[in-house]
């Protein structure tokens, strides 16, 4: 295990998940999975009048790199919209490989030096991209 890559900071995410229990009635759910390393992310959300995230419940079986990004992610969910959340995943999408700025999200300068391990994107990516999906499902859903 390199140091760097996993330092004190990145463990310690990683063993402190928020929210990491599924919710029983979520309003939508989505499941991301990294085919590299099998790393796998569930979120479930519910989101409230306003269309913003009241609820997340989270199930994580992956590696401590994409154990941190949904600790990352769980910590400051609540409250944001959909197009938060895409916002949010998009960007990080764009700067690990250094196509971008930094995301706004707390946190996630945790992962500059997972940045040149093009092979641990993925990882770090999946709670992202999960919540960014399950946020807009449960908003065509309360639409519907």
């Amino acid at each position: 295990m390199s140091t760097t890559l996993y330092n004190a900071e990145i463990l310690r995410l990683a063993a402190s998940i928020p929210h990491h229990q599924r919710l029983p009635h979520a309003m939508a759910t989505a499941e991301r999975r990294s085919p590299i390393c099998g790393s796998r992310v569930t979120v479930d959300v519910d989101i409230d009048a306003q269309g913003r995230v009241e609820a997340v419940g989270l199930l994580v079986r992956a590696c401590a790199l994409g154990q941190a990004s949904a600790s990352l992610l769980a910590a400051d969910i609540l409250g944001r919209t959909p197009a938060e959340l895409a916002a949010a995943r998009d960007a990080l999408t764009r700067w690990l490989p250094g196509e971008g700025d930094a995301p706004e999200w707390p946190g996630l300068h945790v992962f500059e030096p997972a940045r040149p391990h093009s092979a641990r994107h993925p990882s770090i990516r999946l709670a992202f991209e999960a919540a960014a999906e399950a946020a807009e499902a449960a908003t065509r859903r309360a639409a519907a």
